[in-house]
């Protein structure tokens, strides 16, 4: 690994008066039980450079000034990060290795690379996905890894539990909890981010499989396509699921199934003010969302979106809005987060997901933040309660994938471009 190398970033965030209120969008459709999607004319969406940096506003009083370090340059294609409770950090690559680094993103004595990974396939977006820390894992030593498996004709999300052996060299006592069913003839749209709820239970997100032919049963209960799981450490369905039957349909995840109608979710995180689920989820040519996800919800896909079929103009399902589908927190119809006004949309394509709430930043405390593929940024967005009301986009200029986003146990913001060979962990932290 070369030296780590740094880009000074004074980032003076102040929220002004003029940003404090929410943006168009939504429709009059919307369930109680979530505001009016917030789309792409929220006041106040601003674009922040990452090399050079200049002030967005006075600085408030308490901000520090930042740089980004680069700790990491020669992954490949990360896809997901998870910190050990001593700080050292486990890192996915696409392809199938785990690697276990340093809390400075330095090589262990030996090689950072894990054995005992599950066989995956690696075909299209398929892969070594997410990983997950036991919330117990001082006490067993568990890791989970989501993942795609079988073959390129017949394929499908599958998530493992495994022991991280004392030396931290191999896996152990692996074993596939869960495993979508059918499987469908596809190499895209897997989902697969885990996140642990504050009972222990595990959230996986299902992408619907990308197929003219699949994206349909996001609405269908019985199929994996489309939802969000949430089991146990097990693989069976969590307790408190909101369609447990006494008898649930053979061969199927309908008892496991937390919310449905979802595209790709591809960023998932616990809001620390009410634990409840959030994701960041692909739409097609246009239409990325943000959704706050509540049991038993349908967030529409394919019926209602904001995107259009690609290569045309031609809007999605019914429309943007129905009743009983829930609306996207906040969403995006151009790559630069401006306003649609006519012709085709753009995707940003975001991935990873992260609420900050330590106090190493003050100035980004409560921020929301998720990655951009497409995009190639950083998209920081300010909240009150459950509502966008700023975006800011950062990084642009560097032209890198954002593929994932953690806040660290040490209170700096982490981050994983998707690169091969030189995939980068960078870390936001004070100059």
């Amino acid at each position: 690994m070369r030296p780590a190398k740094t880009w000074q970033l004074p980032l003076w965030l102040l929220l002004a008066a003029a940003l404090s209120h929410c943006g168009g969008g939504g429709g009059s459709s919307t369930p109680a039980a979530t505001p009016a999607a917030q789309g792409n004319t929220i006041a106040g969406t601003t674009t922040t450079g990452g090399t050079v940096g200049q002030p967005v506003t006075p600085a408030t009083p308490g901000s520090v000034q930042l740089k980004l370090t680069e700790l990491i340059n020669n992954l490949s294609s990360p896809w997901g990060l998870a910190f050990l409770p001593d700080r050292r950090m486990l890192i996915t690559e696409r392809g199938g290795t785990l690697r276990l680094r340093q809390a400075d993103g330095s090589m262990p004595a030996g090689g950072d690379s894990v054995s005992g990974v599950p066989a995956v396939l690696v075909a299209g977006q398929g892969g070594l996905l997410d990983v997950a820390v036991d919330p117990d894992f001082a006490s067993n030593r568990r890791i989970y890894l989501s993942y795609s498996e079988g073959t390129t004709n017949s394929n499908g999300t599958a998530v493992a539990r495994a022991v991280l052996d004392p030396d931290t060299r191999a896996l152990s006592s692996v074993t596939v909890i869960f495993r979508q069913t059918p499987k469908v003839n596809s190499t895209a749209h897997f989902g697969s981010r885990l996140v642990f709820d504050r009972s222990g239970q595990l959230f996986v997100t299902m992408g619907e499989r990308l197929l003219d032919d699949q994206r349909g049963f996001a609405q269908d209960l019985t199929r994996d396509n489309g939802k969000v799981m949430r089991i146990t450490t097990d693989g069976g369905p969590a307790p408190g699921n909101p369609n447990q039957t006494p008898v649930p349909p053979t061969g199927t995840h309908i008892d496991s199934v937390w919310s449905y109608g979802h595209r790709n979710p591809q960023g998932a995180a616990l809001n620390p003010a009410t634990g409840e689920l959030w994701v960041s989820e692909h739409g097609p040519q246009g239409g990325d969302e943000i959704n706050r996800i509540l049991p038993g919800h349908n967030y529409g896909w394919p019926i209602i979106s904001y995107g259009q079929e690609y290569g045309t103009t031609t809007q999605v399902g019914e429309g943007t809005a129905k009743a009983g589908m829930d609306q996207p927190v906040t969403y995006w119809e151009m790559i630069d987060g401006s306003a649609w006004t006519t012709g085709q949309k753009s995707s940003i394509a975001p991935s990873g997901l992260a609420f900050y709430s330590a106090d190493a930043i003050p100035q980004w405390k409560g921020s929301l933040f998720t990655g951009a593929l497409a995009g190639t940024a950083l998209w920081r967005m300010t909240l009150s309660g459950n509502v966008v009301t700023a975006r800011e986009r950062l990084l642009a200029e560097r032209g890198e994938r954002i593929r994932d986003v953690r806040q660290g146990p040490d209170g700096w913001l982490y981050l994983l471009t998707d690169a091969s060979p030189n995939g980068k962990l960078l870390r936001y932290e004070a100059q």
